[in-house]
């Protein structure tokens, strides 16, 4: 191995220990605890040797958002592939996302620290716009019969039920019940009769 190789391999490696110990903090004593100072420290390296992988600590909460956005997406689209009709794509994608937040709670509340994204959020980071794009195709489809209906309301009126939903779980109770609570699914319910029905 030339020293290139090495010295490319030994700095992929003192990232992922950067990423690895962020974690670590951030998991188990959330994000107020969370430092550079404390990822040198916990990694044994100076400070200027982390800030040569990432420029801030945000750009390190910016990793898990993109991290977590992408695994929730797999599942969702997972989800989708195994539904038999576009109304049960809607109910499985809504329960693969309950199940992403109370199996992933640590990482839902660093994606969703500031709520749900904005526009030019979700549309400036790849993803997020294609968990967006996914459940935008869902519900198109399930309401392809009724030509007027907006598609983009009912995209933010999706994710602002599911992510209501999961806020007052994580404000009422300390962990999220592993599957979706009968209010979650009578939501859910409601959600997709009014995209069948609606004229």
């Amino acid at each position: 191995m030339g020293i290139n190789e090495r010295r490319l391999r030994q700095q992929d490696e003192i990232r992922q220990q950067i990423i690895a110990a962020s974690w670590q903090i951030i998991s188990t004593e959330g994000w107020q605890a969370f430092s550079i100072r404390r990822i040198a420290d916990a990694i044994e390296y100076s400070v200027p040797v982390i800030y040569k992988h990432f420029e801030n600590k945000e750009a390190i909460q910016e990793y898990f958002i993109k991290e977590g956005f992408a695994n929730l997406t797999t599942d969702m689209r997972n989800a989708k592939e195994k539904a038999g009709s576009p109304e049960g794509c809607i109910q499985e994608m809504a329960f693969a996302y309950w199940r992403f937040a109370a199996s992933n709670t640590a990482y839902y509340r660093i994606m969703f620290s500031l709520g749900i994204p904005h526009c030019e959020t979700v549309n400036s980071v790849v993803e997020m716009k294609q968990m967006s794009t996914l459940m935008y195709e869902a519900i198109e489809k399930l309401a392809k019969t009724y030509e007027h209906q907006d598609i983009y309301l009912k995209l933010k009126t999706f994710w602002s039920m599911l992510h209501g939903f999961i806020s007052i779980e994580l404000l009422s109770n300390s962990v999220i019940p592993a599957e979706p609570t009968p209010m979650f699914v009578d939501a859910m319910d409601s959600f997709k009769f009014t995209l069948i029905n609606k004229k």
